[in-house]
């Protein structure tokens, strides 16, 4: 799709003032998927030259809101951690082309906020914490459960910049459980949950995306029981909050995630017998 109304293409690399009709252009498969009347000028990230995802000392993983689904995907593979394979689990869940796949940044899919994005499950589940860059210089910091608000909503002020995703060192040791459901063979989560359990403690979390309208993760200081995990989830999620679009019901997503953070309970119990 041809960005007829933009006239300008910025380097993110030389500061100027943002101004309206500005836009951050990381992979650029959301902005040339759907049309973008008020865009008047891209502020390109491609030559910024950070570094896609890193192992950092203290044992976290930083990733780059750059980061193409494509290199996470490869460094995953390489990872000694017990949450290892929830990445490549994350990254599938995509089903895109190979032309997505080697363009869509993780930080687009968060700052997309669309309730289906995996780079949102992902990092949700693994407790990531999202470094924002406001226009001024100051930097402030917010879990990703928490910066996606709503469906297309999340914590992001005009010009604000996420400038990575950060996974601690804690969360990447734990077991996980991945469960995904779609209405069709190739498509859109409808429903994706994901369960983690710590060895240091045996806490367990569960996180719903895709099914809900923002990331709901609940954490349990030990297994709960069946109806304890019901109720739980019952309280979180408002009847408002299960998203309804052509890909599921809220009923369907509802009665799923209820069976899948089950499933996942079972799962995950068995690890602590």
């Amino acid at each position: 799709m041809d960005l007829n109304t933009v006239v300008d293409i910025r380097d993110a690399r030389l500061p100027a003032p943002w101004r309206p009709g500005d836009a951050w252009l990381g992979g650029g498969t959301y902005l040339f998927s759907e049309q973008q009347p008020h865009l008047r000028r891209l502020v390109d990230l491609s030559l910024t030259g950070w570094t896609p995802v890193e192992l950092l000392p203290d044992g976290s993983l930083e990733i780059a809101a750059t980061c193409t689904v494509a290199q996470l995907s490869r460094f995953a593979k390489g990872l000694a951690a017990e949450a290892a394979p929830l990445f490549e689990q994350c990254c599938r869940a995509f089903l895109a082309s190979f032309k997505i796949w080697n363009m869509a940044t993780v930080g687009g899919n968060l700052c997309n906020a669309l309730p289906a994005g995996p780079m949102i499950s992902l990092t949700a589940a693994l407790d990531g914490e999202c470094l924002l860059l406001a226009q001024d210089g100051v930097r402030r910091r917010v879990h990703v459960a928490e910066f996606v608000t709503g469906a297309g909503r999340k914590d992001l002020a005009e010009g604000e910049l996420l400038r990575s995703v950060t996974l601690p060192a804690r969360a990447l040791g734990c077991r996980t459980a991945f469960r995904q459901a779609s209405l069709y063979g190739l498509g859109r989560s409808g429903v994706l949950v994901i369960g983690t359990l710590d060895p240091a403690d045996c806490s367990l979390t569960v996180t719903v995306t895709a099914a809900t309208v923002r990331p709901v993760r609940l954490w349990f200081p030990l297994p709960p029981t069946p109806q304890s995990l019901h109720a739980t989830i019952e309280a979180a999620v408002t009847d408002g909050e299960w998203f309804d679009d052509i890909h599921g019901l809220p009923e369907w997503r509802r009665h799923m995630t209820f069976r899948f953070a089950e499933e996942i309970r079972q799962e995950l119990e068995e690890v602590t017998r």
